[in-house]
Formats: C-alpha cells, sequence, structure tokens
C-alpha cells in the first residue's frame, strides 16, 4: 500500500446528496452551507467538537506545533463501517433518531487529490477526542501509513475492553479545513440497488456509484 492508495471517507444522510453535488462537503460555518442540512450523527460529539482544543505534537509529546479546534475542520475516516456508524444505524447515545443504512452514503475522496488541492488538514492516530491520540501536521504526510494502525482501521471486531486501544486507532481521522469540492468525490458507495437508484436519479454516473453493504451494520 502506498500513499496514492488511501481513501477518505465519511458518512452523510441520502437526502443531503444533492446539496454536496452543487457545493461539495461544506463545513456548518461555510457561506455555502447546508441549510436543510440532516444530520446523522450524535449531538452530544458535534458539540464536544465544536470547542475541544488539542495539541499537533507530531507524536512527541514534548513537541508543540500550535493548537486547533476539532470544529473547524471536516472530519474523515480512512475506513469504513466505524464504530459511530453502529450507533448512527441502531440509535442511542445522543443521536437523535436511527438512521437505516438505505439511507447513509459514504463519500469517498482519495488522499492524493485532496493533498494536490493544497488544503489546510491535520491527521490523527485516533479518535480525535480520546486523550491518548497525538495529531500531525503536513510535515508529517510521508510517515502516515507508518503513523495509522491500518490493522485497527480494516478490523470487523474491537467492542470489548480488551479492545479499547485498537477501537481508539480504528477511528484515525483526517481533518481538512475548507470546504471540499464536488470535483474531489471519487465515488459514493451505498447498501443496496434501492440506494443506487436514488443516487442516479441525483444525477451520479453508474460508475461512481459502488453497492457496498459489508459497510455497514
Amino acid at each position: 500500500m502506498t500513499i496514492n492508495d488511501v481513501k477518505l471517507y465519511r458518512v452523510t444522510h441520502i437526502l443531503n446528496i444533492p446539496h454536496i453535488l452543487q457545493y461539495g462537503i461544506t463545513h456548518s460555518m461555510s457561506v455555502n452551507s447546508n441549510k436543510s442540512y440532516v444530520s446523522i450523527g450524535d449531538a452530544s460529539l458535534i458539540g464536544t467538537r465544536s470547542t475541544r482544543s488539542v495539541i499537533i505534537t507530531n507524536g512527541v509529546m514534548s513537541n508543540n506545533q500550535g493548537t486547533i479546534i476539532l470544529g473547524n475542520f471536516i472530519p474523515f475516516y480512512f475506513g469504513v463501517r466505524m464504530p459511530m456508524l453502529y450507533v448512527v444505524q441502531i440509535g442511542g447515545n445522543f443521536v437523535k433518531q436511527a438512521t437505516p443504512p438505505q439511507d447513509i452514503i459514504y463519500l469517498t475522496c482519495l488522499l492524493s487529490d485532496i493533498l494536490k488541492a493544497g488544503y489546510l488538514y491535520y491527521f490523527s492516530d485516533g479518535h480525535a477526542t480520546d486523550n491518548l491520540t497525538s495529531f500531525y501536521d503536513d510535515t508529517q504526510i510521508n510517515n502516515l501509513l507508518n503513523i495509522i494502525d491500518y490493522t485497527a482501521i480494516m478490523a470487523t471486531y474491537w467492542s470489548g475492553s480488551s479492545n479499547l486501544d485498537l477501537k481508539r486507532k480504528k477511528q484515525a481521522e483526517f481533518l481538512i479545513g475548507q470546504d471540499v469540492s464536488p470535483n474531489y468525490l471519487f465515488n459514493f458507495n451505498c447498501y443496496d440497488r434501492n440506494a443506487k437508484v436514488q443516487l442516479i436519479n441525483m444525477g451520479i454516473s453508474d460508475p461512481n456509484i459502488i453497492i457496498m453493504p459489508q459497510a455497514y451494520y
């Protein structure tokens, strides 16, 4: 695996797709934000991230390269079927209501395209609000495959007290500081044929849609 093989994933409700096709993946504070955005996430976690400050250490505890507010960035995962998706589909915690998999779409970008775009970015080696997690800046991008744990990211079993750090590592993030243009949407992953038909009717071409039920619970 090389840096050119790395994909970034973000899940969203299918009703948000028309806006995304026009304006891209937009930040809530953007002038192009979706005023009718359908949220599927944990409201408590979203609130926490809006004010959570983290230090960029590049993996060295004594190294302070500045701080960022998580809520100022659009987060992506490096893999699919994350723990948060389970809560989104089943409900609970501060998720207002469960969202069926047919309504959840993965927006996929190629890391190489994002790097070429020149966006401001940072990345983490685990869940962004976990105190054990370290954050890295663009000077460390060539070390990304040595920093994030792809074995954990691809793990299909992550529950239980013995797997707490695996669960943390599985949720490593790539944080982008601007709206992401629709030009950088590589493909759209969905749960079934019915979801694919809806995406096609929204104007997405068939080759750019992948049915991937294994990415859901």
